[in-house]
């Protein structure tokens, strides 16, 4: 199943509460929160806070992408207030696998990312321990960067190594991705699209409506 995650990192956040019902109500399932450190990643984002206070807005599937170092002691934090999916990077972890059974412990969907760099061989030991495969098609950190061409070929390489595996793993994608070049992507082997300000600049609800035309 194709799902749609809008990120709201490029959300208004004086309107936050609106716009993510504005997607949701639209058919958005997911909502993405980017969580970044300044350390892992050059800028921060939102925190616990902003998760907990936007929890109470709206029933859609928070799907909250830790870009921090050594997330395992945050795992236990974000769980508790509304969470369903805590994905981390493997770059930012001291312990993967400790890691991924944490989130799972705590009642979560577990992800695991990689940077553009990342060789995505670097997943296999980790893949019966994932419900979800983060590729990052721009560099970490920072909203509205340009697809990186080279990562369709990830997303297929990653897909085939979930088929050959006989797994259940969800493929999400993130940066860079609008309704020009969201078939191919899709096409490529994902199935999980996080977009920001393809979703939230202009008419968020026309926009959400697009982009689930074409992931149908």
């Amino acid at each position: 199943m194709n799902i749609l995650a809008p990120s709201i990192l490029a959300a208004d956040v004086t309107k936050l509460g609106d716009e993510i019902n504005a997607t949701a109500k639209a058919g958005a399932k997911y909502i993405h929160i980017d969580v970044m450190d300044g350390v892992f990643v050059p800028k921060l984002s939102y925190g616990q806070c902003v998760v907990e206070s936007i929890r109470k807005c709206t029933d859609a599937i928070f799907d909250v992408h830790l870009m921090i170092v050594d997330p395992i002691k945050c795992v236990e934090d974000f769980a508790s207030i509304g969470a369903d999916i805590i994905t981390v990077h493997l770059e930012a972890c001291e312990d993967v696998a400790a890691t991924l059974k944490k989130i799972k412990e705590c009642g979560c969907k577990a992800g695991l990312s990689i940077k553009p760099a990342t060789k995505v061989e670097e997943l296999k030991p980790y893949l019966e321990l994932v419900d979800m495969i983060l590729i990052m098609s721009v560099e970490p950190g920072l909203g509205g960067q340009k697809y990186i061409e080279a990562s369709t070929e990830r997303i297929s390489a990653v897909r085939e190594m979930i088929n050959a595996s006989g797994l259940n793993i969800d493929v999400e994608v993130d940066g860079g991705v609008y309704l020009g070049n969201l078939k191919m992507i899709i096409d490529a082997g994902a199935n999980v699209i996080v977009s920001g300000s393809a979703i939230f600049r202009g008419d968020i609800a026309d926009n959400t409506r697009k982009f689930l035309d074409i992931m149908q």
